[in-house]
């Protein structure tokens, strides 16, 4: 493996280890990512020519360490009196540091050490002085590690404007104050709602990539479940934490089946269910019971018993429709929305047939929704092949690739709308 090949896997996975170790010690975001990135040019120049090096992890966080300490000696000559009067923070935002002490920082540190670290990291980018876009656009860049332009289409909004809204929102951490630290017990609640947002569109741009080659980031599933995990262990009786991590946890059980060895997507009605893992969706399914159970019935319990329906079905055929359509109804009662209507119209279809399914989808284009989204189009476009309406479903096919997708998306919705067209017999 090449060391630029490397380097971008280890960047993002690291990215949150490596910046919550740096805020462990200077307690300045600006600083941690700053020196994250000077690591993680080191290593674009270094790794090509050394090898990417036995633990990458550590390198980047021995090489960001250095390099922080060195921008924080530099400000201490540069501004002797104003680093004097600020003092010595241990837990502040913005905090002087004194360079003598560069060698109390753990450069690899007990695991729960770092998981707490991450978790640390992942409230204060989700503290409730920042507006939740805010919230979520920053933790998704510090802690899940995505790109400035990954995130501004999992918010469809222009690159500069992602780019100016993670400025503010780091400004106002440093201006505040604001400590990083866990949250207090009685603060906890109305924290994790954001917390698990963040987890969630972290896992929905692993497993449906939104700017990638590949319809699946196992770098960035992984990440989700790992922090879902965690939060579980923080939170053990909040019903929606558990129901997402059964969420989180059905749906990648399914992963191996969503795309062919050669990166092709496969819708779910082909899958081969033989090759999802059944340790995992049992293990997820208990996960959905119990969550129902706990407490209050909340969207990503919803969701999850969804996925548990799609996944305990031994075939495609065999899938309790019926079943999915009135937990997307009551999903659509707890959270409203167009793509929450969209998949229950894709649910009535299966249950009483396209016809009925376009109705519901006719009902989503009249109201103007989803108006830049591939799967509406595509949705109609497969629905109307099913009744036969050809010229149509190749039409909307095509209004579904004038619209953003992923590759492996955009080269499955070609064949599908070449599998349409009439067969040309040789004269």
């Amino acid at each position: 493996m090449s060391g630029v090949i490397a380097g971008e896997e280890v960047f993002r996975t690291e990215s949150g280890r490596v910046l919550g170790a740096l805020m462990r010690r200077y307690g300045d975001l600006d600083l941690a990512e700053d020196a994250f990135q000077d690591a993680c040019l080191a290593a674009l120049e270094t790794w090509p020519r050394d090898g990417v090096p036995d633990s990458p992890g550590a390198w980047l966080t021995t090489v960001a360490a250095n390099r922080a300490l060195d921008r924080v000696r530099r400000e201490a000559r540069r501004l002797p009196k104003e680093v004097q009067a600020l003092g010595l923070r241990a837990d502040g935002v913005g905090a002087a540091v004194s360079p003598a002490a560069d060698e109390e920082l753990d450069l690899d540190g007990e695991p729960s050490v770092l998981q707490d670290d991450q978790l640390r990291l992942l409230f204060l980018c989700c503290h409730p002085a920042l507006a939740e876009e805010a919230q979520v656009a920053l933790t998704l860049r510090t802690v899940g590690g995505l790109t400035t332009p990954e995130i501004a289409r999992a918010f469809l909004v222009p690159e500069p404007t992602m780019a100016q809204r993670l400025v503010r929102a780091k400004r106002k951490i440093a201006l505040a104050g604001i400590p990083f630290r866990m949250p207090e017990p009685d603060e906890l609640p109305e924290r994790t709602a954001a917390v698990l947002h963040v987890v969630y569109l972290v896992f929905n741009e692993g497993y449906s990539a939104t700017v990638s080659d590949t319809l699946v980031r196992t770098d960035l599933c992984d990440e989700a479940l790992r922090l879902a995990a965690l939060l579980a262990v923080l939170r053990p009786n909040d019903a929606e934490v558990a129901g997402l991590q059964a969420l989180l946890v059905l749906h990648d059980a399914r992963r191996r089946g969503r795309v062919t060895p050669d990166g092709r997507l496969v819708p779910l009605a082909e899958q081969d269910r033989t090759t999802w893992d059944g340790a995992r969706i049992a293990y997820g399914v208990r996960l959905v019971e119990e969550a129902l159970r706990t407490g209050p019935v909340g969207p990503y319990q919803l969701e999850a018993a969804i996925a548990a329906v799609h996944a305990e079905a031994a075939t495609y055929d065999d899938t309790d429709w019926a079943q999915i359509v009135a937990l997307y109804g009551l999903l659509e009662q707890a959270t409203p929305g167009p793509l929450v209507r969209l998949n229950r119209a894709v649910a009535v279809s299966m249950r009483d047939g396209p016809a009925a399914g376009l109705v519901e989808l006719d009902r989503l284009v009249a109201a103007g929704e989803l108006p830049t989204h591939h799967r509406l189009p595509a949705a109609r476009a497969h629905l109307l092949a099913e009744l036969g309406r050809t010229e149509e479903a190749m039409a909307e096919y095509d209004r579904a690739l004038a619209l953003d997708a992923s590759q492996p998306e955009q080269a499955y919705l070609r064949e599908q709308r070449a599998a349409l067209m009439p067969s040309r017999t040789p004269p």
